[in-house]
């Protein structure tokens, strides 16, 4: 992380910016006033979420480049099934909606994980497909049958759906801000997350899995299936990212909901090493960097791409001192087994 910011840094002097001061606004705007850091976590919420799908299937050695077009599966169906059912009390309509998000998200997962069991489609190229395909779907939807009647009937034919009645709106914690009831949840789930894949069965075996899947299909373990089983489970996880997007910030769906957070959850997830309980502090970070972003870009005039890149640099410096790390303790393990040798 240093590294990346010391090379952003680089960057900045190139565009005649003081470094010190732009991070000081960036890191002030995220995490230096209650409203910067509500918002640090109102964007850390669906990047958190993101990010426990992408470490159940990275733990399955599988890799879920999808999550935008789950997010957008799981935005559409926190569209439609408020509007479909509004008269519902509040508890039931949200829970509901979770729950259908969930299940959107999964099958926009679930495709790319059987074509990947049955066909052996490489996911990476399946997944991205799928982000076109749900992105343009959502075009279609949003200005036909989901767009907004009072649009029409004003004339202005806004991209975005009806707003959704106030019983489907997540509760917000703090007033007067965008912080809702999302972020608790996806707290809770990634401590189930946790949970699930170092207490249970089924996650001892997606673990094992992504560790050796020769040793796994020896040992009995339907490789094929599990691997099917994490891109699902993956896609829900980002599905409720896009439910809680809709539900507790904008109330309504809009073209480029998902801003980038099928992307920079993935950098969440691999800065909190690809664990539920490291994805939180993770995703809190990124969630600032953006907020801050925004605000380094008014008050330094820097384009705030500047930071996109900065978690490209992340993404980099965290997969090469993974290996690194691990090259390093294999050479330590080869070279305590010679000493041991030479010395019996």
């Amino acid at each position: 992380m240093l590294i990346a910011l010391t090379i952003g840094a680089i960057l900045l002097v190139f565009l005649n910016v003081n470094p010190f001061d732009a991070y000081a606004v960036l890191m002030g705007g995220a995490f230096g006033s209650w409203t910067g850091l509500a918002q640090a976590l109102v964007k850390a919420t669906p990047l958190l979420l993101v990010g426990l799908g992408i470490c159940i299937a990275f733990r399955a050695s599988v890799i879920n480049i999808g999550g935008e077009g789950q997010i957008i599966a799981g935005a559409l169906m926190a569209a439609w099934w408020p509007l479909q059912f509004r008269s519902w009390p509040g508890w039931l309509l949200i829970s509901t909606t979770l729950i259908m998000g969930f299940l959107a998200g999964s099958i926009w997962g679930f495709i790319p994980g059987l074509l990947k069991a049955r066909l052996k489609v490489n996911e990476i190229l399946s997944t991205v497909m799928m982000n076109s395909i749900a992105a343009q779907l959502m075009n279609l939807l949003i200005r036909g049958p989901l767009i907004d009647p009072a649009g029409v009937a004003a004339g202005t034919y806004l991209a975005q759906s009806e707003r959704l009645p106030a019983n489907a709106w997540l509760p917000r914690l703090v007033p007067q801000t965008l912080l809702n009831a999302g972020a608790i949840v996806a707290v809770i789930l990634a401590v189930v997350v946790y949970i699930f894949l170092w207490r249970t069965t089924i996650g001892y075996r997606i673990r094992a899995v992504g560790l050796n899947p020769d040793a796994s299909r020896y040992a009995g373990i339907n490789v094929p299936f599990y691997q099917a089983l994490s891109l699902t489970l993956a896609g829900g996880f980002a599905g409720l990212a896009g439910v809680v997007e809709v539900l507790g910030v904008q109330h309504r769906l809009l073209e480029g909901i998902t801003g980038g957070y099928g992307f920079t959850g993935i950098v969440a997830a691999l800065f909190g090493g690809l664990h539920p309980l490291g994805a939180i502090p993770a995703s809190i970070l990124f969630g600032g960097l953006l907020v801050g972003a925004d605000k380094m870009q008014r008050a330094v005039q820097v384009p705030s791409s500047l930071i996109t890149a900065i978690l490209g640099l992340v993404v980099l410096f965290v997969v090469g001192s993974s290996i690194w790390s691990k090259r390093w303790a294999a050479r330590r393990k080869i070279e305590a087994v010679k000493e041991s040798e030479a010395a019996g």
